[in-house]
């Protein structure tokens, strides 16, 4: 098992001044203040406890609610675990459902943690290889080909870490019958709902027949400006429900009682105000992205129009470089940090991915000198 491609490159730009760093999927935006404020209060108060297993039984009921009015998924609230942060609902949902030999298919590129996780339970993961021309989304060919009796369940990772692509209702309605034929379960990680720019998000979940079989993953990191306070939350069937709550007990306990209650807050300010500091974030990644993407093509690094997430997944090929000798040089030479595509998966080896979760004049520097970078090793065909 290999260290985590991102962390590696992260780490180096930690020590190195001046650095920009476009690696890390963090927002820039701080949580809002009303959020903090929250969580200072119940500090103040003393509540500084454990809480019960599953979460605060206020924010499971809020999150119910949440999920049922924003994305018309309906989770009543003793079928949530609040976890500390979506990293762990994807380690509970793998290991409540994964035997030793299952097969559990993964979209590539895709995020980092799903295959060794998968690996740690013994069970073997299988790349499902996604392609640009087909705006990297899963097809029902590509799942009924990669099927075999040993095959248990599917990721379903959208809004997509690192390619920024999203599945539409029409497209989980195509390999809705073929998950349903073969009787998969699906891992739906939706931690970027929030952030989809091709209109409302749209959860597998909310397809008839498809919740009875879907693990849902959530969480406050990425819409609500919060990843350091590790909250987010796991809902699924009540036989997988039950064995991930007993791993949660032994391995967790709870999330920390501070950072559920400034999830409380950011919730309730959300129902009470149409969550406008939500619409206001996603407003500006979509201007961030579409200026990064519109620039990462004139230097000749072709890369697909982000739909979704905070990222663009582009293609230096034509440099003569693989993603990771095009890392490793830019962030030598021009003090850029990028996150090799082979990180992500097979599929990404001669793609990079860069987080446009910064701010635009830290994006227009990181241009410049990505520019200046190309010049020095012209080598595009």
């Amino acid at each position: 098992m290999q260290p985590s491609g991102i962390r590696k490159f992260f780490d180096v730009v930690r020590t190195m001044e001046g650095a920009i760093s476009l690696g890390v999927g963090e927002p820039d935006f701080v949580t809002p203040w009303n959020v903090r404020d929250a969580a200072i209060r119940s500090l103040r108060r003393g509540y500084t406890q454990y809480t019960g297993n599953r979460g605060l039984p206020e924010l499971c009921n809020l999150i119910s609610r949440y999920l049922a009015e924003r994305f018309g998924v309906e989770y009543p609230a003793e079928r949530i675990i609040v976890t500390v942060g979506a990293s762990e609902a994807i380690d509970l949902a793998l290991r409540a459902v994964c035997d030793e030999g299952d097969e559990i298919l993964v979209p590539e590129p895709s995020y980092v943690s799903y295959s060794p996780i998968i690996a740690l339970t013994g069970a073997k993961p299988v790349a499902l290889p996604c392609v640009a021309d087909n705006d990297f989304i899963l097809t029902p060919e590509e799942i009924e080909k990669a099927v075999t009796p040993r095959t248990k369940a599917i990721i379903l990772p959208y809004p997509n870490n690192p390619t920024g692509a999203v599945m539409t209702r029409a497209q989980l309605e195509a390999v809705a019958p073929v998950i349903i034929e073969r009787d998969l379960l699906v891992i739906s990680d939706e931690i970027y709902a929030e952030l989809n720019y091709e209109g409302a998000h749209f959860s597998v979940a909310a397809l008839p027949g498809m919740r009875e079989r879907t693990v849902y993953i959530g969480g406050f990191s990425k819409a609500f400006a919060m990843t350091g306070w590790r909250v987010g939350f796991v809902c699924a069937p009540a036989e997988i429900d039950a064995a991930m709550l007993k791993i949660h007990q032994y391995t967790i306990l709870c999330a920390p009682q501070m950072s559920q209650r400034a999830a409380v807050c950011a919730l309730k300010e959300g129902f009470s105000d149409g969550f406008a500091s939500v619409e206001e974030m996603r407003a500006e990644y979509f201007r961030r992205g579409r200026f990064l993407a519109g620039e990462f093509n004139r230097l000749g690094l072709k890369c697909f129009m982000p739909k979704g997430a905070f990222y663009i997944f582009a293609d230096v090929g034509d440099t003569g470089m693989d993603g990771e000798a095009f890392a490793s040089a830019l962030l030598r030479e021009q003090k850029v940090a990028v996150v090799p595509g082979e990180a992500f998966g097979a599929a990404g080896k001669n793609f990079v991915r860069a987080s446009y979760a910064a701010s635009m004049q830290q994006l227009s520097e990181a241009v410049r000198r990505i520019e200046a970078f190309l010049t020095q090793n012209a080598k595009m065909s």
